[in-house]
């Protein structure tokens, strides 16, 4: 009998449109159907990239130059696809990712200007250019999400979340782009509402597969 293939699936979105949530709320949906299911998150998801995570989310705004934050995030991917997501696939897995390289397209390539040819090279490179069967964007008002980061701890933001309201209209702008470039690969999904709600979007959102 030959093994049921995995799938690579990543929740990409701007800051407070709950893709953590929703994450752990998609793999529970998942598991109750019999899969396996890998929960993972970007940066991090591995023991290498744990340790890089810290060094990406804590500190100053300007700690580090996009050139730099480029390299880390790609740095951190390729042991996290090396180590934790590529022997997923492998056994037959499932792979729900709280973020993926198009937050790197889409923040460093988008927000800070490398453009998408810097951050794919780094991709080739790093993680062999690995892409998600599906990647599902959490899509909310622009006064919605922020008022959701806003509700946070302000312990809990982190070098990202607390950039300005121009720097995030243009990540929400790089994905808008990214997504409707690629409508095969993307699925933009409804965020308002209950989050129960939500999650049975991103569940019809994956249903071909």
């Amino acid at each position: 009998m030959s093994q049921k293939a995995g799938r690579f699936i990543s929740l990409e979105g701007g800051e407070g449109v709950g893709k953590s949530t929703q994450a752990r709320a998609l793999a529970e949906a998942l598991q109750a159907r019999g899969l396996e299911i890998v929960e993972t998150r970007e940066p991090g998801g591995s023991a290498g990239a744990e340790a890089i995570r810290k060094l990406l989310l804590e500190g100053v705004g300007d700690r580090w130059t996009a050139e730099a934050e480029a390299l880390l995030f790609a740095a951190a991917r390729a042991d996290h696809v090396a180590r934790t997501i590529r022997p997923a696939l492998a056994r037959g897995a499932w792979v729900i990712c709280d973020r993926f390289v198009d937050s790197s397209l889409a923040y460093q390539g988008g927000a800070d200007g490398l453009g998408d040819d810097a951050i794919g090279a780094l991709h080739a490179v790093g993680s062999g250019g690995l892409l998600p069967d599906r990647t599902l964007l959490l899509a909310l008002p622009e006064q919605e999400a922020m008022a959701r980061e806003a509700a946070r701890d302000a312990g809990k933001s982190d070098r990202f979340g607390a950039r300005d309201v121009a720097y995030h209209a243009a990540v929400g702008g790089a994905f808008r782009r990214l997504a409707d470039a690629d409508p095969v690969r993307w699925r933009i999904v409804d965020a308002t509402g209950d989050a129960a709600s939500v999650t049975t979007r991103l569940l019809d959102a994956i249903d071909d597969l």
